[in-house]
């Protein structure tokens, strides 16, 4: 045994684990790929046609949702999740997604798995017409637990200038409206997993509270994206907010102009089961919730009045639910404040 070995590194490991992935990589090539895989770098060009492109980037990760993951030892679906939240982040800037790089850590490497999350991020990319452009795989035995790992990357896309989308067109009077999420995506899950399986003592194949799921179908429900739905309306958008962390109040307020506010009609939709359990199992107070969770709704789009029935009917086409929620209004409070609040009706 080699010594980087027996100091928990095996080179052999990681080999083969880029072997696998390599083979994953290539078949997510689009015409715009260049370079070869494997090299130092990804490449991509910019799309012919652009007067003025501009590249919009996002990095993120997907949380302790990667902790589910390995219990239920399903790897692919964190992967897809991975991309889909990506290209949520860009699509909100009317951006369409060039290339995606990908950062997996782990303490020791198990290229079944290695390969298993590569696979749900190729697929996610290949749904979108998107390069898999290269990414990394650590080995990092002093950080991570035997079988833990943790899962980021980072998104590439490009918008014509003058058709990105900043959220300065929202004015009062404008609508809101709530696009279905299916689960809780990939936010909240240090506590939805505190409650699940430290309160509720659920194991991870036992059947969800008022739901014909498991704990681990619930949980892993992939985080949905949202471009086929929206892409068709974005010149009728004023802003698109996508409802991570932070929830709906959390997110809409960074698309709002100063002076304004978005009020949303808390009865306007119906929250999915997962909630409504999560909320009374963890004894989770109402305005926590819309805090930590998004509820049910992954994607707001802010659009003029004359254009409520057809994001809502974007929707429809693409079997997507999606409710009137609320509306903007002109701020009440300081002058040049952006804010969030619920009514109950």
């Amino acid at each position: 045994m080699s010594k980087y070995a027996a100091a928990g590194v095996s080179l052999d490991t990681a080999e083969e684990a880029k072997r696998r992935i390599a083979e994953l990589v290539r078949n997510t090539r689009t015409a715009l790929a260049r370079g070869k895989v494997g090299g130092f770098g990804g490449m991509v060009r910019v799309p012919d046609g652009y007067k003025e492109p501009v590249l919009v980037m996002s990095t993120d990760g997907v949380g302790t949702k990667v902790l589910v993951a390995a219990a239920a030892d399903v790897h692919d679906t964190v992967g897809e999740d991975l991309v889909n939240h990506s290209v949520n982040d860009i699509l909100v800037h009317g951006a369409t997604p060039l290339a995606f790089l990908d950062y997996i850590a782990t303490g020791s490497l198990v290229p079944e798995v290695a390969a298993g999350i590569v696979s749900g991020i190729a697929r996610a990319c290949r749904a979108h017409d998107m390069t898999l452009a290269g990414g990394e795989t650590a080995q990092l035995p002093e950080l991570y637990a035997p079988g833990h790992y943790d899962l980021a990357g980072t998104i590439v896309g490009v918008v014509e200038e003058a058709q990105a989308i900043h959220g300065d067109r929202v004015s009062p009077g404008d609508q809101l409206i709530g696009y279905a999420s299916t689960g809780l995506h990939t936010n909240g899950y240090t506590l939805a997993r505190k409650i699940v399986f430290e309160w509720l003592k659920l194991s991870i194949h036992d059947p969800f509270p008022e739901t014909s799921q498991t704990v681990a179908q619930v949980l892993l429900a992939v985080h949905r994206s949202y471009a086929v739905t929206v892409k068709p309306i974005l010149n009728r958008v004023h802003a698109l907010a996508h409802i991570t962390g932070g929830g709906i109040p959390g997110n809409l307020t960074r698309v709002l102009p100063p002076g304004t506010e978005a009020i949303v009609d808390a009865g306007s939709w119906p929250w999915p089961p997962l909630f409504r359990v999560l909320m009374r199992a963890g004894q989770v107070g109402r305005d926590e919730m819309r805090r930590v969770f998004n509820l049910g709704i992954g994607m707001i789009a802010v659009v003029a009045r004359d254009d409520v029935e057809a994001a809502l009917r974007a929707g429809e086409r693409t079997h997507v639910a999606a409710w009137l929620i609320g509306e903007i209004r002109a701020a009440s409070r300081k002058p040049h404040a952006s804010a969030v609040r619920f009514e109950e009706r």
